[in-house]
Formats: structure tokens, sequence, C-alpha cells
């Protein structure tokens, strides 16, 4: 039986984000669930109030992946949930504290989710700087790092290796 995925995209990535999507579905074997997402409202409570019913609705073994603005909603998401979802995959997402792209309505300062993370991110994506992860890692301690040389921001190239890490942690 083929797995469950559910992929939530960046801001205003819905179309640039499904190559990596559907990539990542095949290299997994996964039926692949991408909700358009509101680039309308780009506020924390419409992002996170689209993304909740998703979430809610994922069986224990479903695979979460989220990318950029996709992964800080989903972050902020996880921080407020009582019983968040086991694990979760963020790729190329951005910090917003006062180091990073200093967005204080974006950036998440509570407590640590209970969510295993593991943040990945290339080495040469023009979109969300490498130094982020390092932002980022200090504000998940826990979270497991993993970068790839190249790939750019839409990872290109580099799905089988995210998918490897998701196999990894099945």
């Amino acid at each position: 039986m083929a797995t469950e995925m559910l992929f939530l995209h960046g801001a205003g990535g819905f179309h640039d984000d499904q190559p990596l999507a559907v990539a990542l579905a095949s290299e997994l074997d996964a039926h692949v669930s991408m909700p358009e997402l509101p680039d309308e409202d780009m506020s924390v409570s419409a992002w996170t109030s689209a993304i909740r019913p998703h979430v809610d609705g994922l069986t224990a073994s479903a695979v979460l992946v989220a990318h950029s603005f996709g992964a800080s909603m989903l972050l902020a998401l996880l921080s407020t949930m009582a019983t968040p979802p086991p694990r979760a995959f963020l790729l190329a997402m951005p910090n917003w504290g006062d180091q990073g792209w200093a967005v204080a309505d974006y950036d998440v300062t509570g407590a640590e989710p209970t969510t295993a993370l593991t943040l990945h991110h290339c080495e040469d994506d023009d979109v969300v700087p490498v130094s982020h992860v390092a932002l980022n890692q200090r504000l998940l301690p826990s979270a497991e790092v993993r970068l790839h040389e190249v790939g750019g921001h839409q990872f290109d190239g580099c799905a089988s290796f995210v998918a490897a890490d998701i196999r990894a942690h099945s």
C-alpha cells in the first residue's frame, strides 16, 4: 500500500512547488495531497487555519513535508498543538528572528514542538540563505539537519536524497 504524504507549499508556491512534491511522492510511492494555501492573506492565523484540518486528518504513518514559508507556518502550528504529528520534514525554512529576516509576526518564539523535525536546506538556495539553517537549529535544538550542496530553493535533483531520509525515519 502506498504512503500518504501531505506537502505544504511555500508563499505563492502552489505551482512552483508541485514538481518537488511530485518528485518526492514518486520516490516514496506516495499519494500526495498538496492543498492550495492562501496567497491573499499571508498572516499566521490564515495559514495555520488553512493547514490545521489537513494536519489533523493525517494518519500515524503519513509523511508531513513543508517547504519554505509553508514550513514556517507548519512550525507555528505545531508549536500550538497539544498532540502534534510525530514527525515533519521542513525544507528551506526561513528564520524570521532578528538575525534572519526579522519579521516579528512570523517569528516562532515559544517552546520547541514535540514533533521530531528534520531540516533540509540546499547550500546554493538563492531565496532562503543557508545561514538560516544555523539560526533555526538554535531555535530547534532537537531537530536534525541535512544540508545538500546543490539543488537551489526548489531542491532540484535532491528528491531522492530527501526521500531516502524520510524512509530512514519511517
